[in-house]
């Protein structure tokens, strides 16, 4: 099954079973236990951190102290540091508790803080691919046992979701502009329909009859005084 310290298997085997199964534990809602496996990860990490350096420490609360002293007080090895007390802590709470609090919640940070002293050992005290530093601990992995979808994945798949999206609006804008065009042609065929059924008038209209009849009998009375006088 897939951990989120599979990156630790190749250099310590030791370590990444006792770790693998702290996840285990958590996975199958066993928190105190989990934290007592965490606490006993950190302990055996302190121990081959110091090496040579350890005399006559025989604790964890010892070798802490070993380590505290010689370090250089990098801000690396004060969060190394602080995460070895914490684990120390919690496992020491979680075996000695007087009952099970099924306490969720510190068993995920007790693994979330191992995760971050694997790298710290893994780069720093045994030179690994500094590329470890960009790991980042996985909750779904460790509830499911399985592997996220990588960045790779994600990014298909958010690529083919804004190709979709953009289909769709192109696909909208070309039928807005069909019905458009449509509307328009429709409105043009009207009214070239109306313009053609509106037929010329044929004829004198009533208005230049009447002038005619007016003019005719104004000149035959011009006539007839030019003619009587």
């Amino acid at each position: 099954m897939v951990t989120n310290f599979d990156f630790l298997k190749s250099t310590d085997k030791n370590l990444y079973e006792i770790i693998s199964d702290a996840e285990k534990l958590y996975r199958d809602e066993y928190f105190e236990q989990c934290m007592g496996q965490t606490r006993r990860f950190a302990e055996n990490i302190c121990k081959n951190v110091l090496g040579d350096k350890r005399t006559t420490e025989n604790t964890f609360d010892q070798m802490l102290a070993t380590l505290k002293d010689n370090s250089q007080g990098s801000e690396q090895e004060k969060e190394f540091i602080d995460d070895l007390y914490f684990l120390k802590k919690c496992g020491n709470q979680s075996v000695h508790a007087s009952s099970v609090k099924q306490n969720a919640i510190d068993a995920l940070e007790c693994l979330q803080r191992s995760f971050e002293v694997a790298i710290n050992y893994i780069v720093y005290n045994k030179k690994g691919d500094k590329k470890t530093l960009d790991l980042h601990y996985d909750i779904e992995l460790l509830a499911t046992g399985k592997k996220d979808k990588t960045l790779e994945q994600k990014y298909k798949k958010a690529k083919e979701k804004a190709r979709a999206k953009s289909s769709a609006i192109r696909s909208a804008k070309k039928s807005n502009k069909e019905k458009t065009e449509k509307n328009t042609k429709s409105k043009t065929t009207k009214q070239q329909t109306s313009m053609k059924s509106c037929k010329k008038p044929t004829g004198i209209s009533p208005y230049w009859f009447t002038v005619i009849i007016f003019s005719i009998v104004a000149f035959c009375l011009i006539l007839f005084l030019i003619v009587t006088k």
